[in-house]
């Protein structure tokens, strides 16, 4: 295709899969953009960005800066909820060229008269965009570029920066290049910042023995806000089905009173738009919403798309599974693990978009009848990609402050997938990474490769699907370890309780499972507990809210240690008015030394500058002036954040 632009735009970042997906922001996050601009010969080039919100008409511009090497660089901020378009847009810059090429040939002692006439042609098409003051000193130059007598003059007002800031106020955009068109999507401060705390109404009872109820979880929330969690997640809290109900640990046979898997929905009682029964009515779970965010508590629930035989689908939409010839349905398998008590969903079927409608029907009942905002997805790697997207997108399109959780520990381009096709946060490899290279090198990935544009992670220790070895029979500073590594590594961050701070850790031999799971059975919990684990998650939380440097993932440096048992960062906020220097140590066993090296260049100061570290947890001070420091932690106090001031 023949065009007559004289730049090309390209290598383009952010930009995903070629602009096929969007990037994503929360409110008053800035994007920065990088892209090479390249002219060719020796002309002046110029770039710019202009963007605008899905609501607005008009476009709004911004420049870039020239860095080297025909590199650019801008920035804009997104202040609204939703979509924003944004291009880049390259240019030779006729009226700048002409003050360049001017001012060599001045410089070369040439004569400039005919060059002067020339000028007075760009001023003269600037002249209707400038403001009164700027069209007075417009006409003066006009007036003394055609004069010979004014002649020296003239050359001074081409040399000035004034005539060149004028000149860059009003581009003259000759044969301008644009770049297709990108998107950025806007959420709510919560996508990028939150604390999950994960447990079962039905272990909410104050009874052993008993059913827990949404009452009993109303009792609860008072505990859950001290603690600092602002996003309660349940398990499924549908009727379960019950054929093919699970019994305790997973056995394939349920005795008489067995309650079965929360996440094998569906029973003669109702299904995905119903509650359990036991749990209370829709009306008891409203109360629990509205009760929870009085105490700045959003209740997050699981969306699960698989439904127990007894399913009423399985009756009303038999074309939504696969049947076998034998009239049965394949029930879910992920070898070793085995749910017979799930059918899944047959997302092949010919009356697919009977289903997707279904499906999105689903989660729209609970977003506008309860007001729910924050789903939990389960397994969604095993359903469509582009479901996915369509649906989080029409979702979203009406109710822009819903959140979507990933659960898929899975493939990494396969996780990374689902967050291209739009959820808000991922579930990640987290729970596995415990040396310090491996957290490094995991934190790094995610953090300063293009992930950091659309992958927001969420750490979790553990979930009830997952007790990982190094947290069987772990002692205290372990716990402690591993919490303060998720809520300081990342800004999103979530425990399944009271199974965490109570250390219960019991396991199903040579597996990550919980022995009496309540994934299978109703377990009798003392809420009353507090240790010392509740007091430092406490007190981590509170340091969260408090420190808008933990309250993102991205802007981190990790500091050199001589000892692989201690790992240390430095964390700040965007115009670095908040800065943290965390040291963790990695041995719950043993105590462990070593010198930290200080990273001068973030910091912005020198060697032999004096810096302050105050410790948030202990509000213990140091005083460090020079760039290697001691450190030494203990099992007893696994880590120091420290709160540096310059």
């Amino acid at each position: 295709m023949l065009n007559q632009e004289r730049v090309v735009i390209e290598n383009v970042t952010p930009e995903l899969n070629n602009g096929d997906f969007f990037i994503k922001r929360v409110l008053n996050e800035n994007v920065n953009v990088a892209v090479d601009v390249i002219g060719d010969g020796h002309d002046i080039v110029q770039a710019s960005i202009q963007y605008k919100h899905e609501s607005d008409s008009k476009w709004t511009e911004t420049r870039m800066q020239h860095v080297e090497n025909d590199s650019w660089i801008g920035t804009f901020k997104v202040e609204k909820q939703g979509y924003y378009t944004y291009k880049i847009l390259g240019w030779t810059d006729y009226a700048l060229n002409w003050q360049h090429g001017t001012i060599r040939k001045i410089d070369d002692q040439q004569k400039v008269l005919s060059e002067l006439l020339e000028g007075r042609e760009y001023l003269e098409l600037i002249k209707n965009k400038a403001n009164t003051e700027e069209k007075i000193y417009i006409e003066q130059l006009s007036d003394i570029f055609k004069n010979e007598s004014t002649y020296n003059e003239a050359i001074s007002e081409v040399k000035s920066d004034k005539l060149h800031d004028l000149f860059y106020k009003y581009p003259s955009k000759g044969l301008m290049a644009t770049y297709k068109e990108l998107k950025v999507y806007v959420d709510r401060e919560k996508a990028r910042f939150s604390t999950w705390y994960e447990f079962f109404p039905r272990s909410a009872s104050e009874k052993e023995g008993v059913h827990g109820t949404f009452k009993d979880c109303e009792r609860l929330l008072p505990r859950i806000a001290e603690m600092g969690f602002d996003i309660l997640y349940f398990p499924p809290i549908h009727p379960i089905g019950e054929v093919n109900r699970k019994g305790k640990n997973n056995t394939t046979e349920a005795l008489k009173n067995d309650v079965g898997s929360p996440w094998g929905i569906g029973s003669k009682d109702g299904g995905h738009t119903s509650v359990h029964k036991e749990l209370g009515t829709l009306t008891d779970f409203k109360s629990l919403i509205k009760k929870a965010k009085k105490l700045d508590i959003e209740i997050a629930m699981d969306y699960a798309l698989q439904a127990a035989p007894d399913h009423p689908w399985v009756e009303e939409f038999p074309e939504f599974f696969k049947w076998r010839p034998d009239g049965t349905v394949q029930y879910a398998e992920n070898p070793p693990k085995k749910y017979q008590d799930i059918q899944p969903i047959y997302f092949d079927t010919k009356k697919w978009k009977e289903m997707w409608k279904e499906l999105l029907a689903t989660a729209m009942f609970w977003v506008e009848e309860c007001d729910i905002r924050v789903f939990r997805v389960d397994n969604p790697h095993t359903k469509p990609f582009h479901f996915w997207g369509w649906l989080i997108g029409e979702i979203k399109n009406k109710y822009p402050d819903v959140l979507f959780l990933s659960e898929a520990f899975t493939k990494p381009k396969v996780m990374q997938q689902l967050a291209k096709q739009g959820f808000t946060q991922s579930y990640t490899y987290f729970t596995w990474r415990n040396s310090k290279h491996e957290l490094i090198e995991y934190i790094n990935e995610l953090t300063t490769t293009d992930q950091k544009e659309y992958f927001r992670p969420n750490f979790w220790p553990n979930t009830p699907d997952i007790n990982p070895y190094h947290l069987q029979g772990a002692n205290e500073a372990m716990h402690i370890i591993k919490y303060s590594l998720a809520s300081t590594l990342s800004s999103n961050t979530g425990i399944y309780g009271p199974v965490f701070e109570q250390m219960v850790s019991d396991a199903m031999p040579g597996k990550e499972e919980y022995l009496d799971s309540e994934k299978y059975q109703l377990r009798y919990w003392n809420w009353e507990v507090k240790n010392k684990l509740t007091t430092l998650i406490t007190s981590i939380n509170r340091i969260r809210k408090e420190n808008t440097a933990l309250q993102q993932t991205s802007n981190i440096k990790f500091c050199h240690i001589e000892n692989d048992q201690l790992i240390g960062f430095y964390k700040y906020d965007d115009d670095k008015t908040n800065e943290l220097l965390i040291i963790i140590s990695l041995d719950p066993y043993y105590s462990q030394q070593g010198n930290i090296q200080l990273p001068l260049n973030e910091l912005g100061v020198h060697h032999g500058h004096n810096i302050e570290v105050h410790d948030l947890i202990t509000k213990s001070s140091y005083h460090w002036n020079n760039e290697w420091n001691y450190v030494e932690l203990h099992p007893a106090m696994p880590m120091h954040i420290f709160k540096i001031k310059k």
